[in-house]
């Protein structure tokens, strides 16, 4: 239940002295709902509508005594507009309390839902290693809406909690013996509802896992929505997808009938308690008629609140699995968050390199508890405004190397030197405001091409955009398009071409003027004629920036300045091109061979 306490300790930090005000109005709204209680059956005794003793009712003889000697005429009128005026402004002050307890709880939602993205934006490239993005997506949406649901759910128990406690008060002043029983009653059945309570805790585990099956499930269907329709596999994945979401059917059904049968427990029994109540009072208590019949008014008033804090307790049990899950990921993230923040008011410089990158003696781990290591003693020199290559098989660790380059994860050994000096984290922010990425797998989202190419600079030029695509071989087939730089391209850029999509993230990456440019096996899936502009486009960039380039198709980097050879995260070879070609017994000479005979 700590879970709880954090969440309403946020609640507080982010409504302060609303929800004093919530809490407050929540308290008299419950205080005139018992006062119209106890006081609309003694004056309707008071104008004749039927005989009652009111001397012995406590609070009610010395108001009446008052209204008898006012000059107010106590006719029928005047008491059915004295309970209209106490329930009409119960009912004005309900509303208030819906509407502002409605502002708390979207302020609440809205706060941790930045909250959340900005503690998984601000994580190390590490913490995301491992991880389904599906189950961030899964936390974000469907758990933060049923944290959204618990928080109100919150509201509405302490709402319950405080009517309750006021009509107890109530009874208690009319009959402390009567008020007794009632009392023991409740936390009879409360005993009794415990299993209800653990059976729903079950369940909310078992939503949070299915829901995580089923954004996962969602996430690789449309990821591989084109493999799917070529091999012919919808009927398998409909298959898989609906027996899914027979699971949560059954899940949800499992919860309603936990819920159905706790308060059929509860509005049985109160049927039960009525009868039982009625008859200890008047055979064995001998409790006045009037006494009585306010006590069973106030009963019949109080038990439906039972009712809604045991329904309560029981969705906001549900709904705990999820307000887990959310803490697990803001802690996960903050304890991952980079030291050196992202801050919109900071506008630090990008760093000017120099010289040089250097690796010294650099080694990396995956699992920190493993002995496997991923780059092994890598020395290794990048010079500024040059050109380099980084070639292997695959899983010899390149892209490992680029993602250490860049900053995106630190050394477990050794280290890496900016003009000499190491690459700390303090220096990191700005080191990395002068790269431009570009991975195998283009992003690019759903909108205009323009739209796209703002997402690095927002107030970029109309000349800097068209420069940038020049300079990508992308602004003759943009200018072609039927919309030109407003043409919607579709989700990832669907409606582009590969090579296409590829110059367009080039051009973007270009736009940020960066002084180093990474290249993740961009060309990896194209064909010969986009291969050869974006190669064009590489050469016109070549001495105005420092290029470091992921090769799978070797022809691309015949005019690297160096190319670096990884095998098993250790460098085997390092030369230019021509060098390593000539070496006939070494990788790079291997590697090579396979291309030809693969092209022949």
């Amino acid at each position: 239940m700590k879970e709880i306490l954090i969440f309403l300790r946020k609640l507080y930090a982010s409504s302060g002295i609303l929800l004093y005000v919530l809490l407050l109005l929540m308290l008299a709204v419950s205080a005139l709902e018992g006062i119209g209680i106890f006081l609309i059956i003694p004056l309707l005794s008071i104008i004749g509508a039927f005989d009652m003793d009111i001397d012995d009712i406590p609070f009610v003889a010395s108001v009446m005594d008052k209204l008898n000697d006012s000059d107010i005429p106590l006719n029928l009128p005047v008491v059915l507009l004295i309970y209209v005026v106490l329930v009409g402004g119960q009912a004005l002050l309900q509303r208030y309390q819906t509407i502002l307890s409605s502002q708390i709880e979207q302020r609440y939602i809205k706060g941790l839902r930045q909250e959340t993205h900005e503690s998984l934006l601000k994580a190390k490239w590490e913490y995301f290693l491992g991880r389904r993005n599906s189950d961030f997506n899964q936390v974000l949406s469907t758990e933060l809406n049923r944290v959204s649901n618990g928080i109100s759910l919150l509201i509405t128990l302490i709402s319950a909690a405080a009517f309750t406690l006021i009509q107890i008060g109530f009874a208690t002043w009319l009959s402390v013996k009567l008020t007794s029983i009632i009392i023991l009653s409740g936390l009879l059945l409360s005993l009794v509802s415990r299993k209800f309570v653990r059976k729903s805790a079950k369940l909310g585990k078992e939503t949070t896992k299915l829901f995580q099956n089923y954004f996962a499930g969602l996430s690789d269907h449309f990821n591989g929505i084109k493999d799917i329709k070529s091999n012919l596999l919808e009927r398998s994945h409909i298959r898989k997808f609906a027996e899914l979401c027979s699971h949560i059917e059954r899940n949800y059904m499992r919860a309603a009938r936990v819920y159905a049968n706790s308060q059929f427990l509860y509005r049985s029994s109160s049927v039960v308690l009525i009868a039982v109540f009625v008859y200890v009072s008047l055979t064995l208590l001998h409790v006045a008629a009037e006494q009585l019949l306010l006590i069973v008014l106030i009963f019949t008033r109080l038990w439906p609140r039972f009712i809604t804090i045991q329904s309560s307790l029981e969705r906001i049990v549900t709904q705990l699995p999820a307000m887990q899950s959310l803490t697990l990921l803001q802690q996960e993230s903050r304890d991952a968050q980079e030291t050196r923040l992202i801050d919109d008011k900071e506008e630090l410089p990008p760093l000017h390199i120099r010289e040089s990158i250097v690796c010294e003696q650099v080694s990396y781990r995956y699992d920190k508890g493993s002995t496997r290591l991923a780059l092994r003693e890598i020395d290794m020199r990048i010079p500024v405004n040059r050109m380099t290559a980084i070639v292997g098989k695959s899983g010899a660790g390149k892209s490992t190397l680029v993602d250490l380059l860049m900053g995106l994860i630190q050394p477990d050994e050794g280290k890496v030197l900016i003009d000499n000096v190491e690459l700390n984290e303090e220096r990191l922010h700005r080191y990395r405001k002068s790269i431009g990425y570009v991975s195998q797998d283009p992003f690019l989202f759903h909108g205009t091409i323009r739209e796209n190419l703002q997402l690095v600079m927002p107030d970029v030029t109309e000349k800097d955009i068209w420069e940038a695509l020049r300079f990508s071989a992308s602004d003759e087939f943009v200018r072609k398009l039927p919309q030109g730089l407003d043409t919607v391209i579709g989700d990832r850029g669907v409606r582009l071409s590969g090579g296409e999509r590829q110059r367009i993230v080039l051009a973007r990456a270009i736009l940020r003027k960066p002084s180093i440019l990474v290249l993740d096996e961009a060309t990896s899936a194209l064909d010969s004629e986009n291969e050869v502009q974006i190669k064009e486009a590489l050469d016109r960039l070549r001495g105005a920036m420092t290029i470091i380039v992921i090769a799978h198709r070797l022809s691309t980097i015949r005019h690297a300045d160096q190319v670096i050879v990884l095998e098993n995260g250790e460098i085997v070879q390092q030369g230019s091109y021509y060098q390593l070609s000539q070496e006939t017994r070494g990788t790079f000479k291997k590697l090579l061979n396979y291309q030809t005979e693969a092209n022949a």
